[in-house]
């Protein structure tokens, strides 16, 4: 179920949806109920959902005036390549729950922003068609694609996929490492979300697909974990890949530190959207630490509850080279497809902007641990 489209773009023309927690609220209105607990539930008691959004709100920016006399300069860097600003797509599977258009009509408006978009691994489109759609405009958007990746237990399989990905245009490769199990989801068990027939994981073949650790085997667990991946077959994927491989889910500095030394060229500080293991710590709380152990070898991105252009400066200034929205972009979708996505966006970017300069900060080398403040 999806919201007229026309409806949709008048409410985003009369400005009745003004922000991204706007979108949220229209869009559980929209959904059925069993899909908007899919998307929007967290793991557990989902503490860690609420810390993600939180954690951001409770930090303090102290800012500087009389600094900023034109508009502020989003443009930046990451793994060489660069970005009209450093916001981006996190991958969330399914778009086709939300909208018919999927993930073809998310890549439409990342690519009209100039928005960097992970697709993932579980997209209901094919990875091609959505690569054509983000990729294949007059001009090249000045933003990356890149493909996102579970692991699939076979190396072969792995590799196969890994070269689709280069050979479909995409520019790197995102290795999600949190989720060797699913989280215990009470929200979307409550609502008996099950997954429609007809929406499927079209870039994974069947074999692939991870299995379920429920069911009433005593041994599901173990059986998951058996085809989970290790520190090995993390530096073995970035050794074959020709692609820069990131890994998504670093949370603790002992991992950044391994993931560095096993050939890793970006990690993203993510708790799965407190979707896996509840009462973790929030991202923006995870940020610092992982910072401080890669000792700038290699980028961090973080995503998890930001939802505000504040939230966005706040992370550069903790040393995060980009953050990546979620949710926000399924809520989009529902409300108005491509137009959706692009509002959700340009909301987020002119907050962003507003920020920067209500902060002094005319570009975002500006962006300094020292707008930040502990005081309360």
């Amino acid at each position: 179920m999806s919201t007229n489209p026309d409806t949709a773009v008048a409410s985003f023309l009369t400005g009745s949806i003004s922000n991204l927690a706007d979108h949220e609220a229209l869009a559980r209105h929209t959904l059925s109920k069993d899909v908007f607990a899919y998307i929007q539930g967290g793991a557990g008691d989902e503490n860690t959902l609420r810390r993600n959004t939180d954690a951001w709100q409770s930090q303090l920016l102290h800012p500087r005036v009389l600094h900023v006399q034109s508009a502020p300069v989003l443009t930046t860097q990451l793994l060489g390549h660069a970005l009209s600003h450093p916001i981006m797509l996190a991958p969330t599977a399914y778009h086709s729950l939300v909208h018919p258009d999927g993930e073809l009509a998310t890549a439409l408006a990342a690519s009209a922003l100039q928005t960097g978009m992970v697709l993932s691994a579980q997209s209901s489109q094919p990875m091609e068609a959505v690569a054509r759609h983000f990729l294949g405009g007059d001009t090249p958007p000045a933003a990356p694609l890149w493909f996102q990746l579970h692991w699939l237990g076979e190396k072969a399989l792995m590799r196969d996929l890994a070269q689709r990905a280069r050979q479909a245009g995409y520019g790197a490769l995102m290795l999600t490492v949190d989720a060797p199990v699913q989280g215990v989801r009470d929200r979307e068990r409550r609502a008996g979300f099950s997954h429609p027939a007809h929406i499927r994981p079209v870039n994974l073949p069947p074999a692939a697909l991870p299995a379920a650790a429920s069911g009433g085997d005593p041994d599901a667990i173990g059986k998951v974990l058996a085809r989970a991946p290790t520190w090995e077959d993390v530096a073995w994927l970035a050794q074959i890949s020709e692609l820069p491989v990131l890994l998504k889910g670093i949370t603790h500095e002992d991992d950044a530190r391994l993931a560095v030394s096993s050939g890793a060229a970006g990690l993203v500080v993510s708790n799965h959207g407190g979707r896996v293991l509840d009462t973790m710590p929030a991202t923006a709380q995870s940020l610092p630490g992982v910072i401080r152990a890669v000792e700038g070898r290699c980028p961090v991105i973080v995503d998890g509850g930001i939802r505000r252009g504040t939230d966005v400066i706040k992370a550069l200034a903790m040393g995060a080279s980009a953050v990546m929205i979620g949710r926000p972009v399924l809520h989009g979708l529902t409300n108005g497809g491509a137009q959706g996505v692009a509002h959700v966006i340009r909301l987020l970017l002119d907050e962003f902007s507003i920020a920067m300069a209500l902060c002094g900060c005319r570009c975002i080398g500006d962006i300094q641990p020292k707008l930040l403040t502990t005081s309360r």
